[in-house]
């Protein structure tokens, strides 16, 4: 029999309090702010414990699981998924941490919609509520509010909700919470494809203000400055339109980074005052008076005599003078 010499025992000397001491030297510190990826292992209706690798499960609350609103956890988490976690605050009495999803949706949210502005997109998203001032929308799951007064259609604002609306950016403030997107600008850059400076366009009077009246050519909504209705002095163009009415009016500017068209009939009179006086003869004579100003606009660019290209233009009139004496001699 073979004899086997064992070694003499001896006392460790490691405590329970140096084993977690030592354990304590290899956990991983954890700061509000930080990014990290954690396993879901138990879910329930208020929330879900997240294994980050920490001394303690940490705890996502269910309001903190969606930029958008969640009812049940298991819309946004399965069990044993592991995917990224925000943490949003320090450990609490017991140890735990409190995580969020919400906080990095929202941040890649911002980084989204602020590339949309800087690539000047259009977007649609569904009105899901309206106040006194506009309207309200969400885009990348963030609040956005449209002004009133950048609202292009003929319904009333109540009516707008559950309707998907084509927008444009106008403001993007992630410092003040502020998402401002435009209806009607990005419906005047549509419409803006097919219009042009110095265009004569049919519209109605679709409303008025002390400063102009606005008409609506086409689905968009354009300004004709009270300056821009006639050569002669108006004290309100409510002495001139009534609202409804049909008019002719010709494109004098086309704004698409503000959303707004520039009209004016001024610019169609044959004589000054005409819009005043004869109205329908401006109307007769639209074409031949934005040709007119057309070839103003050209002289302007090249630098050359208005006045004498101006005077090479006859309006109707003068051309149907000119074949009758043509005609009788």
């Amino acid at each position: 029999m073979i004899s086997q010499k064992i070694a003499p025992s001896r006392e460790i000397g490691f405590s329970y309090e140096d084993f977690a001491a030592r354990l304590d030297q290899y956990d991983y510190h954890f700061s509000p702010g930080d990014i990290v990826a954690g396993t879901v292992f138990n879910i329930e209706s208020r929330g879900a414990l997240i294994d980050i690798g920490a001394k303690t499960a940490a705890f996502i609350p269910i309001q903190e699981m969606s930029i958008n609103r969640v009812d049940d956890p298991l819309e946004v988490l399965q069990p044993n998924e592991t995917r990224e976690f925000y943490i949003l605050t320090d450990e609490n009495e017991e140890g735990q941490l409190t995580l969020s999803i919400r906080r990095i949706e929202y941040k890649r949210a911002w980084e989204r919609v602020r590339q949309l502005q800087a690539e000047d997109a259009t977007v649609r998203s569904n009105v899901f509520a309206t106040n006194r001032g506009g309207a309200l929308v969400r885009i990348e799951g963030l609040r956005g509010f449209i002004p009133g007064s950048h609202i292009s259609t003929r319904e009333a604002k109540e009516e707008l909700v559950g309707q998907d609306l084509p927008l444009k950016f106008l403001e993007v403030d992630e410092e003040r919470n502020r998402l401002v997107l435009s209806h009607r600008r990005a419906l005047v850059e549509r419409k803006m494809h097919g219009l042009e400076v110095s265009q004569v366009v049919r519209g109605s009077v679709r409303g008025i203000k002390p400063y102009g009246a606005f008409i609506d050519i086409g689905g968009v909504s354009g300004l004709l400055h009270i300056s821009e209705i006639s050569h002669e002095h108006i004290d309100t163009p409510s002495t001139v339109f009534n609202v409804n009415d049909e008019l002719k009016v010709m494109i004098i500017d086309l704004d698409a980074e503000r959303g707004r068209i520039s009209l004016s009939t001024k610019q169609l009179e044959p004589e000054p005052g005409d819009m005043l006086k004869n109205r329908e003869l401006v109307f007769e004579k639209a074409e031949e008076m934005a040709e007119r100003y057309r070839q103003k606009l050209k002289a302007e660019e090249e630098g050359q005599d208005i006045s004498e290209i101006i005077e090479d233009i006859p309006l109707a009139s003068e051309e149907e003078d000119l074949i009758i004496s043509a005609t009788e001699e």
